[in-house]
């Protein structure tokens, strides 16, 4: 191996030779065991497939997983092949371990008056010139209709915002090319405008909007409105166009209304032609919104319907960047639109919408999204049949055009009723075709009984080769949506020990100086009426401070910050009957604010194993009748 390379196969840093050929034998062993059991041979294979997922003691997973957490608010970190889940960050939901949503600082990012849940679908990481950048994730809240951005240098939320005008943020994608300047997203549910109360039961009056929003300051830059409702989102490679799957063309408010049309559409927005609209003052403002508007319902220069099965899902974007494809949901087929092919409609080179249509593969029952190997071939969900059906775009529009080829190349069943699935590297120019993981709604029989609320399954498929192996069943707490697999190069700066210069505390940094605190030295109590403010630090196993002494009745805000600087060395503050625990990492400032209502003796302690004495890692609150 060349120095300085990194080598992709698995390396052995903590493992002598004979520990290593000893795990592998353990491995054949039960390969071996299984075959003398005359056993069905298919046991065997599963033997053998263990090994592709095998990491060993010391090694790392090739790929980091970062998956949406459904209605626990959050997003997980996984590593792959292993499946392990590494962590989970709290984005909208309050986590008790982290004291997320109960210190100030992450009081902050989530704003005032917060609802403490969230409904996360779609994370996505951003790009520059069309692969993964390790800057940011993105992810929406449907349930609360916000989005938030996820640091991951230090896998931290450092921005949430609320999305005006639109109800239920879904689908969520972020522009590719030059760089993530744009962050989409969805407004699924359509509502009146404006939504006081004096429109109710007016349907035909209710419309959604798509959201553009800057993916570096945060900021609403503009919105179009849209015949129907928004479900998935994608962009293409160039930086000029998104295209969003739209169902509910009748406008409809119940099921049997939004079943009457025979088809519905994939609408495509061409992105410099809004950008000039707004420039150009054509925009209209909702409500106490100042967000630009543009209108792109019907025939527009900004938008572009084409015609898709009934309810359409997901939409995904050819590696290549030649194809976005929808996926039919309510019919067997997906929808191959050509990219250069809408550049001609909108220079007026084509009349018809549907021209844009160069295949109508038939794939199963219930397809809803694709993915990509980078090599020509799509895979895409079966709902209904519970399977992944891997077919090749370039023979689909072949036979569109009657040629008679069979594009489609396998099919694998998974458990059970698939939804999203995502291949490694496959939202970007770089999509190697490793690894395919299918997010499976039920899992019913595969894991022992835990009760009434079972886990979901993600399996973990092997599409290296020219057939696709099943390797891994993995349970997840329900409910994950949406996955992306990005490899461990792209996260170059994903940091040990925070800096202590950081802006996620730089406001508390600020209140310090103005007490003239130094945080990395003082331990000190300041009264300010019935203000109490708490310095100190903690260095395993002490705090600066074992006891801080106030009146019942004071607004006290506790701010500690860790001065130890060794990798994983993470502290916290328990403050017992007062529902407060706090994470403080290493080189970190953390503050919390309570009233101290019951006079009495309170421990505080530190709730994360730090010291061998870490037991004695204590102090006492006094609280003064």
């Amino acid at each position: 191996m060349k120095k300085g390379k990194e080598k992709e196969t698995r390396r052995l840093p903590n493992l002598s030779r004979r520990e290593f050929m000893r795990n592998t034998a353990a491995v054949g062993a039960l390969g071996a065991g299984i075959a003398a059991t005359g056993l069905a041979p298919v046991r065997a294979a599963k033997a053998s497939a263990i090994e592709k997922t095998v990491v060993p003691p010391g090694e790392l997973d090739e790929y980091y997983g970062f998956w949406s957490g459904g209605p626990s608010g959050e997003v997980r970190i996984l590593g792959i092949p292993s499946m392990r889940e590494l962590m989970r960050i709290p984005v909208f939901n309050y986590d008790g371990a982290s004291g997320y949503g109960l210190t100030n600082e992450s009081k902050r990012v989530l704003g005032p008056d917060a609802p403490p849940n969230g409904d996360t679908h779609h994370v996505h990481m951003s790009y520059t010139d069309g692969t993964y950048d390790g800057r940011y994730l993105f992810v929406n809240d449907k349930a609360n209709t916000r989005i938030a951005r996820i640091r991951c240098d230090v896998m931290k939320t450092d921005k949430v915002i609320g999305i005006p005008n639109v109800q239920a943020i879904h689908g969520l994608r972020l522009q590719k090319v030059p760089r993530t300047g744009y962050v989409f997203c969805n407004g699924e549910f359509r509502i009146p405008h404006p939504n006081d109360g004096s429109i109710l039961d007016e349907p035909e009056k209710y419309y959604t909007l798509y959201t553009a929003v800057d993916a570096d300051t945060m900021e609403i830059k503009w919105q179009v409105i849209v015949d129907g409702n928004l479900d998935n989102t994608d962009t293409d490679y160039s930086g000029k166009y998104a295209a969003a799957t739209c169902y509910n063309a009748e406008g409809a408010v119940d099921l049997a209304g939004m079943m009457a049309a025979e088809r519905d559409w994939t609408v495509i927005f061409n992105i410099p032609r809004i950008e000039q609209a707004v420039r150009e003052g054509k925009y209209i403002t909702l409500g106490d919104s100042k967000v630009p508007v543009v209108d792109g319902r019907g025939r527009t220069p900004y938008t572009l319907y084409v015609p898709t099965p009934k309810s359409p899902h997901g939409v995904n974007t050819s590696p290549d960047g030649k194809y976005f494809i929808a996926n039919g949901k309510l019919s067997p087929t997906c929808t191959v639109i050509s990219i250069e092919l809408v550049d001609k409609w909108f220079a007026g080179e084509l009349k018809d919408p549907r021209d844009v249509v160069v295949a109508e593969p038939e794939l199963g029952l219930g397809p809803l999204h694709t993915t990509f190997d980078g090599r020509g071939n799509a895979y895409t969900t079966l709902f209904i049949d519970s399977q992944v059906v891997k077919w090749n775009i370039a023979d689909a529009i072949r036979a569109y055009k009657g040629e008679k080829v069979n594009y489609i190349r396998q099919k694998i069943d998974v458990h059970y009723q698939p939804g999203h699935l995502k291949a490694s590297m496959a939202e970007t120019k770089e999509a190697d075709g490793k690894w395919l993981v299918s997010l499976c709604k039920f899992s019913k029989d595969r894991y022992l009984n835990v009760g009434v609320l079972k886990p979901e399954n993600d399996q973990l498929i092997d599409i290296s080769g020219e057939r696709m192996e099943l390797v891994h069943d993995g349970p997840t707490f329900p409910e994950p949506h949406d996955a992306i697999m990005v490899h461990r190069s792209k996260l170059k700066t994903v940091r040990k020990i925070w800096d202590r210069k950081d802006p996620y505390f730089a406001e508390t940094v600020e209140m310090a100086k103005r007490d003239g605190v130094v945080l990395e030295r003082d331990n000190k109590v300041i009264r300010d009426g019935n203000r109490v403010r708490v310095y100190m630090t903690s260095s395993a196993p002490r705090y600066g401070l074992n006891e801080i002494r106030v009146r019942r009745g004071d607004e006290v805000t506790i701010t500690i910050t860790n001065i130890d600087k060794i990798e994983d060395l993470t502290h916290g503050f328990t403050l017992c009957d007062h529902g407060i625990a706090i994470e403080i990492g290493p080189q970190q400032t953390s503050s919390v604010t309570f009233k101290a209502e019951k006079a009495g003796v309170y421990w505080y302690y530190c709730q994360w194993f730090c010291h061998a004495l870490h037991l004695e890692m204590r102090g006492r609150l006094l609280v003064e009748p």
